[in-house]
């Protein structure tokens, strides 16, 4: 179970906690889509659990093939999480985004993502109100999408997809059907490169990320259901001054010191000076 990383995943996604414990979740199906109309919903609701499913699919492909790239398996390991948890949100096949993230990041060494924490290297575009950074592309110092966290790029890339009239015909198509998701992405414009619907499925099928795929159901965290996830963090938070902890944080916020590490994304009990702390 990879503890720390599913509080991550937890903190980025922002869910609602709720205190109910083991709750079947009833999801309604989507309403349709066609090519030229997409329906906005908000994402289903969904029970988060330690997906140790995850970590077996993962472990077995280190043993079968150990002489893959160190760098990309250790990619795969630390979003693998997010990408399912965002595949039963948006409907976005997990080995797709999984593929693409290690494609546009370079398994998250590239410079956008390094400085800007954007893995699918999306670009400003006319509605984009957030941080940016410039980097050359197909044109020279191109306006790039920053975030605040890598998991957030993950947020905004669903969104990006789910979004747009250009890329509704992929949500059509069966939900295993990553060559499908590979060839439609190029067609619609997402990349300019003639080769990148290859690309992603040499990813996929060298990784296995399409095993990824099969993840349909509810899952529990530590009996707690957490539900619909918002696009950002909340806005309360603390600066840390001299003198604080984060027991002397939570008690003042009236909160545990691990709800205040689920909302912050904190692996160890550290802070710094200045550091913002986010209480909801």
């Amino acid at each position: 179970m990879k503890y720390l990383k599913i509080v991550s995943i937890i903190v980025v996604l922002s869910f609602l906690v709720s205190c109910r414990s083991h709750r079947k979740v009833t999801t309604k199906k989507p309403a349709s889509r066609t090519s030229t109309k997409v329906v906005k919903r908000t994402p289903t609701p969904i029970e988060v659990q330690k997906i140790e499913e995850a970590d077996v699919i993962h472990a077995s492909l280190i043993r079968r093939k150990p002489n893959l790239n160190k760098n990309t398996l250790a990619y795969i390991d630390e979003y693998n999480d997010i990408a399912i948890l965002e595949m039963i949100a948006y409907e976005i096949p997990a080995s797709i985004t999984l593929a693409q993230g290690i494609l546009e990041s370079n398994s998250g060494k590239s410079r956008l993502s390094v400085k800007g924490n954007n893995h699918f290297g999306v670009k400003c575009h006319s509605s984009w109100t957030g941080s940016r950074m410039y980097h050359d592309d197909d044109a020279r110092q191109e306006c790039f999408r920053k975030y605040d966290h890598p998991l957030f790029s993950y947020r905004d890339h669903s969104e990006f997809l789910y979004g747009r009239k250009r890329y509704a015909g992929l949500f059509e198509l069966r939900k295993n059907d990553y060559k499908g998701w590979a060839k439609g992405l190029k067609k619609a414009g997402y990349a300019t490169d003639p080769k990148y619907p290859k690309k992603l499925i040499e990813l996929i099928e060298i990784y296995d990320l399409d095993a990824y795929d099969n993840f349909d159901k509810s899952y529990l965290y530590g009996g707690q259901v957490l539900e619909r996830p918002k696009t950002k963090i909340g806005n309360k938070y603390i600066i840390v001054a001299k003198g604080d902890t984060l027991y002397s944080l939570a008690k003042k916020s009236n909160l545990t010191v691990d709800k205040l590490k689920w909302l912050n994304g904190l692996k160890s009990n550290d802070l710094s000076l200045g550091q913002k702390i986010y209480l909801d």
